[in-house]
């Protein structure tokens, strides 16, 4: 038994090493807080400036917006009618009369047949199918059958 109360005298520490542990161990926790208080600093101010930044592109946009609109009307007041025929005046031009246009025939020219998008009368019979498309396939394969044999 005297050994082992001799052991544990050993073991057992100065009063000294243990307010240094304690000491130590409320260092430890200062620097810690500290660290965690420095990042959430710097991350809210990051966080700051980068709104800030937001707003001040928010507010150049909406800027922009404004300028572009008022372009926009700018332009619609220049292409009114009233001042391209001022300006038109201006440069010299004058209305067309009848004796001023000339009109050319073009060869192979078409008119454009309008739409005809009416109901069609009850007597009417309306295909919306081509011609081309109403043969059936027996059709189809006797005129293949008949164009082949008519070829040398």
């Amino acid at each position: 038994m005297k050994n082992l109360t001799h052991i544990v005298n050993k073991v057992k520490q100065a009063p000294w090493r243990v307010q240094r542990q304690w000491l130590g161990l409320l260092l430890v926790g200062l620097v810690v807080t500290a660290m965690v208080a420095g990042i959430y600093i710097n991350v809210s101010a990051r966080a700051a400036i980068n709104g800030r930044q937001i707003q001040l592109l928010t507010s150049e946009i909406e800027e922009n917006n404004r300028e572009i609109a008022d372009m926009k009307t700018e332009l619609a007041k220049l292409k009114a009618a009233d001042a391209m025929q001022d300006r038109a005046e201006a440069l010299g031009f004058q209305p067309a009369t009848a004796e001023d246009i000339t009109y050319i025939t073009v060869d192979g020219f078409e008119e454009r047949i309008p739409a005809d998008l009416s109901i069609p009368s009850v007597g009417e019979e309306v295909s919306f199918v081509r011609s081309d498309y109403k043969d059936t396939l027996f059709d189809w394969f006797t005129h293949q059958v008949a164009s082949q044999g008519a070829t040398p």
